[in-house]
């Protein structure tokens, strides 16, 4: 209140302190304390000292702060987006071929579901109960065989995934070429190849390649056309899996009809595929059949990824201690610079708190305007790669042929809350220099 009393009666001080035109007379300054009464005085004067900065060294400060937080933002929102969009790019291609949950029988290494060949009896009552579960989005039953298949001369070794009409590619997959034709009685003499098979066979959609089974040391041949050609660019996919009809594996199996190797349960979202598993385990499977996600049949990926997710943790970590750092000693030379200034205020009355607040507002300003700058930067470097992907990846180390970028909202909003208060927090310790000025030391070279 003194400070304000002060204001009033003597608006020269004020005039000169912060830097307010010359022209403000007594009733002008009467105005003012009304403003005041009404207004924060630290903010007040905080906002009032950032404008005025113009052509000093103080401003330099200012702008030096202001551009390290906003780079310390981009980094952090592209880094977090990246992460995320690896992550989501990577698992939305598994789970476009794998499905997210496999109803299978009990496998002790909870490897991958096509690593078996038990049957098991084709059960529509248990499909019909799975599909009932929430966010069940399809179930498909299939086979799996290894087989050995050869073109020109050539000849690779693949898991052979046998499935019916029903089954389809989830998004993540990209198809040349037609579906596989089920119209055939017996069964379709048609397959789905990779494009890195294809590639490696030099075949093409129309071709047609040989399939060599190997039954009791005597292989067992058939000859099929390429139908299409899919492309996921995870090699664990691409290099290992063929696409057949369901009945042509188990005709090679001298199967009946009514016999699989398991269940392929796809979801409308993965997060709930611990959830799904779960309730098929306890309430709808009977052994032998157990219910695996894909998370657990490639562990070795998702391991993986969280150790990519745990280099994003550790740049946030980095980025966050600049920051730190960079407006801790931005701000302590800020009021190393306003020496007088904080001694006038402490010759007039105020307190300890409220000068302390003054440069936690500045702080608080210079953050919200870093914060600002640095939203508008990372957003737009993550549209531009998400639009045009300038950068680019090697597809056989990183499964995609660009920068995947996903960005999530409230990734940012949190960045934006914790660098903001960081930028504030970081100004608790520098502010106790204030404790240390002597207005009678400074006010002298005034």
């Amino acid at each position: 209140m003194s400070v304000l009393l002060t204001w009033l009666l003597f608006p020269e001080i004020f005039t000169r302190c912060l830097k307010l035109p010359d022209s403000i007379s007594i009733t002008n300054s009467a105005l003012i304390v009304l403003l005041l009464k009404s207004l924060n005085l630290s903010f007040f004067i905080a906002r009032r000292y950032l404008v005025k900065q113009k052509g000093t060294f103080s401003s330099f400060i200012i702008r030096l702060a202001i551009v390290a937080t906003a780079l310390s933002v981009t980094v952090m929102i592209v880094a977090m987006a990246v992460v995320t969009g690896f992550n989501y790019a990577v698992t939305e291609k598994l789970y476009g071929f794998e499905g997210h949950v496999h109803v299978i029988p009990y496998n002790e290494t909870k490897s991958s579901s096509l690593n078996y060949s038990a049957p098991v009896h084709y059960d529509q009552k248990l499909i019909d109960e799975i599909k009932a579960i929430p966010h069940v989005a399809a179930v498909s039953p299939f086979i799996a065989k290894p087989v050995i298949i050869q073109s020109r001369g050539r000849m690779e070794g693949l898991a052979l995934k046998g499935v019916n009409k029903d089954y389809r590619f989830q998004h993540g997959i990209t198809t040349t070429g037609a579906p596989i034709d089920y119209s055939d009685t017996f069964y379709s003499k048609q397959i789905i190849l990779s494009k890195t098979t294809a590639d490696r066979l030099d075949v093409n959609v129309g071709d047609t390649v040989q399939l060599d089974f190997i039954e009791s040391g005597a292989p067992r041949i058939r000859r099929v056309k390429v139908a299409g050609l899919y492309h996921s660019g995870m090699e664990e996919v691409d290099k290992y899996f063929a696409v057949c009809d369901l009945r042509l594996l188990q005709r090679i199996n001298n199967w009946p009809a009514d016999s699989i190797n398991g269940y392929q349960v796809d979801l409308d979202n993965e997060i709930y595929a611990d959830t799904v598993s779960n309730f098929i385990h306890y309430n709808l499977t009977k052994p032998p059949l157990e219910s695996y996600t894909t998370q657990e049949n490639f562990s070795f990926i998702f391991d993986w990824l969280k150790l990519q997710g745990l280099n994003g943790t550790i740049l946030l970590i980095i980025m966050a201690v600049v920051a730190i750092i960079n407006m801790g000693a931005v701000l302590l030379i800020l009021m190393v610079d306003r020496a007088n200034m904080v001694g006038l205020l402490k010759a007039l009355g105020m307190s300890f708190e409220t000068t302390r607040n003054i440069f936690l507002s500045i702080a608080g300003l210079i953050g919200a305007t870093g914060i600002l700058l640095g939203n508008l930067l990372g957003l737009t470097l993550c549209w531009l790669q998400q639009t045009f992907g300038i950068l680019k990846l090697p597809e056989d180390s990183y499964y995609m042929q660009f920068v995947p970028v996903k960005i999530v909202w409230w990734h940012v909003a949190v960045i934006d809350i914790v660098t903001l208060a960081l930028c504030v927090l970081c100004m608790w310790l520098p502010a106790l220099y204030i404790r240390r000025i002597q207005p009678a030391k400074v006010l002298q070279f005034k």
